[in-house]
């Protein structure tokens, strides 16, 4: 082949394998320019450390237990491990290997004259031998095959990455709901019994009241009944509360026995003000769309892999060897061996070219999986601002509507003692003050976890 020839074919071939590096397909979305949902464009974005904005040392030292002793979240940091293994592998054949190799073996004529299969014989029955080698192959990466797989594996290493991120911001959104859960449960349950007392006062009341003859049997009745309802909503709120803490307990990869008793108030806990940004600056802080956009890059990196594999391949190898019958003298006749060999797929029942196929179809779903990972990102975002927006809206009229329910309850309560009302108002008071007392409580809850929903929605403060 003369020289010119050579230059040509490597030219193709550096042609070929820049022609065979195409960029991943683009996900062609355009964010809205701006939030349907109320929100504060001059507050900062979340931080990592989000759920300190509550105010609650409970919360943190959950959060910090749950970082240190999660079974997921270890489980994650082990696939993230596994990646940087397989990218390692996968960028080892860009380099040459080498093998080194000492050998040695003895030959011994049992009986006969031997064949010419043995070294030994009749005459010397008994062979030694001994032999070093030093061996070097190397693939030569004309396509960009080799390189495409390790690209492959190192955008899954991001992945893998981006997802443990995830994991840990959805573990650390589920403590905080959970714990969040737990006050409310403890709120409502102080409500349940405070109400409780009060139906247990009219109670009292009413039989003293029947046994002087100023209230029918019906109105002992019906009380009774009152505080029946109130005593079994005590248990299922109770049974509610285990359940919540058996939850959470389990978030943190620890028994329910090893969780204490929360001493804080649902009431007492800050209420954050988040900086939600513009949608465009999404793409950019969630973990899960980072990885959906590393999966896509990876599956494109597949694409031509296959179509690699259906071009030649030439592999070039080098031996270094010696060999002698003593081991003393080993090294007394070195040789050396060069070899070269050129492969090309001719008939494979079309195997390569269905690879090739299904590379691009993966290809294809991913690219999908990552447009409807940024449209169920932004509709995350919305449904957290606009569930913020409405429980703010209920809030300062459900704090009168309790303010009002205690008035009527008080007011029933004391002229049904002076005998100027009837019981069934004071029946009708204390369900309407339980009711909306336990609706507050239920709207602080959706409040804060509102607040968690945004935190995870933005993610969590992360970063690319």
């Amino acid at each position: 082949m003369t020289l010119p020839s050579r230059i040509s074919l490597l030219t193709l071939s550096l042609c070929l394998a820049a022609c065979n590096s195409t960029p991943p397909p683009q996900a062609d979305i355009t964010p809205p320019p701006t939030w349907q949902g109320t929100t504060d464009t001059h507050r900062a974005p979340p931080d990592s450390a989000w759920w300190q904005a509550f105010a609650s040392r409970e919360l943190d030292r959950l959060i910090e237990r749950a970082r240190s002793n999660s079974h997921d979240l270890a489980a994650a940091a082990a696939r993230v491990r596994q990646a940087q293994a397989r990218a390692v592998i996968a960028g080892a054949p860009l380099l040459p290997e080498l093998q080194f190799g000492v050998d040695g073996s003895r030959q011994r004529l049992l009986r006969g004259d031997g064949n010419d299969q043995l070294d030994a014989t009749s005459s010397e029955r008994t062979s030694t031998a001994f032999a070093t080698r030093l061996s070097a192959s190397y693939e030569i990466d004309f396509w960009g095959g080799l390189r495409a797989a390790r690209d492959s594996a190192l955008r899954n290493l991001d992945a893998s990455r981006f997802d443990r991120q995830t994991v840990e911001l959805t573990l650390f959104s589920a403590v905080a709901d959970s714990y969040l859960q737990g006050l409310a449960l403890q709120e409502q349950r102080r409500i349940a019994r405070l109400n409780l007392d009060n139906a247990r006062d009219v109670l009292r009341l009413v039989e003293a009241r029947e046994r002087s003859g100023s209230a029918t049997r019906l109105e002992l009745a019906q009380q009774r009944g009152l505080v029946a309802a109130q005593e079994r909503q005590v248990p299922l709120l109770e049974q509610q509360w285990q359940d919540n803490r058996v939850t959470l307990a389990t978030l943190l990869g620890d028994p329910v026995q090893s969780l204490g008793t929360s001493q804080e108030s649902i009431s007492a806990l800050n209420w954050p003000g988040i900086g939600s940004g513009v949608p465009s600056a999404l793409l950019s802080r969630r973990p899960d769309i980072a990885a959906a956009e590393a999966r896509l890059a990876a599956a494109s990196a597949d694409v031509q892999v296959a179509r690699a594999a259906m071009l030649p391949r030439v592999v070039l190898g080098a031996d270094l060897g010696s060999g002698a019958r003593t081991f003393a003298n080993v090294l007394d006749s070195p040789f050396y061996t060069l070899t070269t060999a050129l492969t090309a797929p001719i008939f494979d029942r079309g195997r390569r070219g269905a690879e090739r196929d299904q590379a691009k179809a993966r290809q294809e779903e991913l690219l999908e999986n990552y447009r409807a990972q940024i449209v169920a990102g932004f509709a995350d975002v919305e449904k957290a601002l606009n569930a913020i927006d409405g429980v703010d809206r209920q809030r300062q009229w459900q704090d009168q509507e309790v303010e009002q329910a205690r008035i009527a309850f008080s007011l029933a309560e004391q002229r049904y003692a002076s005998g100027a009302e009837t019981l069934l108002t004071v029946l009708e008071t204390q369900r309407t003050l339980y009711l909306a007392e336990d609706q507050q409580a239920q709207l602080r809850l959706a409040r804060l976890q509102g607040s968690v929903a945004l935190y995870k929605a933005l993610g969590g403060g992360w970063r690319l």
